[in-house]
């Protein structure tokens, strides 16, 4: 089941709602970078601060504070936000949203009143859960001819939800799982105006480590109201056709600047901007993708959260099983061609027992042949969507096989 928009008043409430939680979100996908290394990577901000909001409109006591405080929000006021949020992104022209859950615990009525845009499923073990424990342990391996089934359902869910961009699960499931969420977010969008494709050729790109080499480059002319600059930064704006869609920034930092230097000055507000002084700007910007599946566990302690990723943790508000987040992770992949941008990412959490005036015309010219940053934020320019860094040059063809971090070593 998608975020589907209700009626005129709801989606104002949404959007309100949404607008003050953005904040949040940046501030999660800046501290994010800054522990992303200085590699390539692309990661869906959006996507991991739903999947947290799912599971912490369950979470109760220090627990819910405690994720609130990475959030912005806990326990009925998330709910009330991811709902939000899921509507307000499912509106930006040419993204869809999707949000499901898989149990093998009962899920309290209330939990899933209190995010209408999820779908809830059942995992095939769960009548394993329902025996005491002092059995369990017998039983333990009951379910493990049931694994391949529900796995290549829920693999059949994410290619669904994303159009096939990513192919399975960021994780395989082991029977452990009491309850396993899954959050997608695809996007499509094609250029106002595309880059002629006869212009692109290769040019010079020195990579993070300092080696150059050249890569297909693509080029056109495009308007200085498109480009400015925030703190030593070149922030390149790329609008996409049709009503209410992304904005797609490129951001070119001070040489030898990293991500979590050079990524917020994508999302910074006009204040912070000087523009160029140009009429218009010849733009030369690789052709590339990105993909990878980053293990988010390892970040979370350094983003303030302990207290839900051990025994003990209190998600009385899911369920009244004792539960605590075993495992998350996020694959995220995003293509820039000539035609357009498309991306997509899956966040996957799972528990276990125990988300100017008239002059002659000036042409500047901007050329990203070295590492940059590429962020996709909604309709408002406000919810970064997906940030990603190219630290690496891009191959002749971007043969498919991309760079890739593993949280486990399968294939996406």
């Amino acid at each position: 089941m998608t975020h589907g928009t209700g009626s005129p008043e709801a989606d104002a409430t949404a959007d309100a709602m949404a607008g003050a939680t953005a904040g949040a979100i940046r501030d999660l996908a800046e501290r994010w970078s800054l522990l992303l290394g200085d590699g390539d990577f692309v990661v869906s901000p959006v996507g991991l601060w739903v999947g947290l909001g799912v599971v912490a409109s369950g979470a109760r006591g220090r627990t819910g504070e405690e994720l609130g405080a990475l959030l912005g929000v806990e326990g009925e006021a998330a709910a009330e936000a991811v709902t939000a949020v899921g509507r307000r992104v499912a509106a930006v022209g040419g993204v869809a949203v999707a949000t499901g859950v898989w149990s093998a615990v009962p899920v309290r009525e209330a939990f899933r009143r209190g995010v209408p845009g999820v779908r809830f499923g059942v995992l095939p073990w769960a009548a394993l859960f329902a025996l005491p424990d002092e059995v369990f342990g017998a039983t333990d391996d009951m379910s493990m001819g049931e694994l391949p089934e529900i796995q290549e359902e829920l693999d059949a869910w994410v290619r669904g939800a994303t159009g096939g961009r990513i192919r399975r699960m960021p994780l395989e499931l082991d029977g452990s799982e009491t309850l396993v969420l899954l959050d997608a977010l695809a996007l499509k969008g094609s250029w106002l105006s595309a880059f002629p494709a006869h212009l692109t050729r290769d040019e010079p790109f020195t990579d993070g480590y300092g080696d150059t080499r050249p890569v297909p480059t693509m080029r056109k002319r495009i308007p200085a109201l498109w480009v400015w600059y925030v703190d030593g930064a070149t922030v390149v704006e790329l609008p996409c056709g049709g009503e209410g869609g992304v904005r797609v920034r490129f951001v070119l930092g001070p040489e030898g600047g990293g991500p979590a230097e050079v990524l917020p000055a994508a999302w910074a507000g006009s204040g912070a901007r000087r523009p160029l002084v140009a009429d218009s700007v010849d733009l030369a910007l690789p052709r590339f993708s990105l993909r990878t599946t980053v293990d988010v566990l390892e970040h979370l302690p350094a983003l303030g959260v302990t207290r839900a990723l051990r025994p003990g943790a209190d998600f009385s508000g899911i369920s009244e099983a004792d539960s605590y987040i075993g495992r998350v992770a996020q694959s995220a992949v995003v293509e820039v061609s000539e035609e357009g941008v498309e991306a997509a990412a899956v966040t996957q959490v799972t528990m276990t027992r125990g988300a100017v005036p008239p002059r002659h015309e000036v042409v500047g010219r901007v050329a990203f042949d070295r590492p940059f940053g590429v962020v996709v934020l909604d309709g408002a320019g406000e919810l970064p969507l997906f940030i990603g860094w190219r630290s690496s040059a891009p191959e002749g063809e971007e043969a498919r096989a991309y760079p890739t971090t593993r949280a486990r070593s399968r294939p996406s």
